[in-house]
């Protein structure tokens, strides 16, 4: 690869002679590529990709994908009701860089410890529904956001906002009426690294 920005590599290129840039790295997982492209070219692109083996994913399969690697999503992890730090995005922002859209709110959840929720995994005993409520000892402490039943029967997990003080990793909370579940770090969040 050519050039690099950050952590990140990249490198620009041309497939049946349409100019693309493939960047190591994807939104859900440091591992695979990224392609940037004119959405002139995307159909050819395409094409040329699955003629040389590539296979598709659906929107399920990602959706499990990225649900397991913890990748917050606009509708669901990433609405008005949360705000980028509580859905552990620290390496989306700046703190240092000035003059932003919501830069004095961020900086000032950061500053004075502001942040009363925070995504988690959670590895759950049977399937949730999304919008379900999180317990501790019979006290709310959130809300499940997402579901996924895993790629294997043994993997059912949720994503879900819980109250800093009510819960971290290791903790047992109770989704729903019934459901008990275990609090987790997933890979995508765990790559998210609050400045010191």
């Amino acid at each position: 690869m050519g050039s690099s920005r950050g952590n990140n590599l990249w490198q620009k290129c041309k497939v049946n002679g349409m100019p693309i840039t493939v960047g190591v790295g994807n939104i859900i997982s440091e591992e695979g590529y990224s392609l940037l492209m004119s959405p002139a070219s995307a159909e050819s692109i395409w094409k040329a990709l699955l003629g040389h083996g590539a296979i598709p994913m659906g929107s399920n399969a990602w959706e499990t994908s990225r649900i397991l690697q913890g990748r917050p999503a606009p509708g669901k992890e990433l609405t008005d009701e949360f705000n980028v730090l509580e859905a552990n995005l620290w390496n989306a922002v700046s703190l240092n860089k000035g003059c932003y859209k919501g830069q004095e709110t961020i900086s000032r959840l950061a500053t004075y410890d502001g942040i009363k929720q925070r995504l988690w995994g959670i590895c759950v005993s049977s399937p949730v529904e999304p919008g379900s409520t999180i317990s501790v000892d019979g006290k709310k402490v959130g809300k499940v956001t997402s579901f996924t039943t895993g790629k294997q029967a043994f993997q059912p997990l949720g994503l879900g906002y819980i109250k800093r003080k009510d819960a971290s990793e290791g903790d047992t909370v109770v989704i729903g009426d019934d459901v008990e579940g275990t609090v987790v770090e997933v890979p995508f969040l765990a790559r998210q690294i609050p400045p010191s």
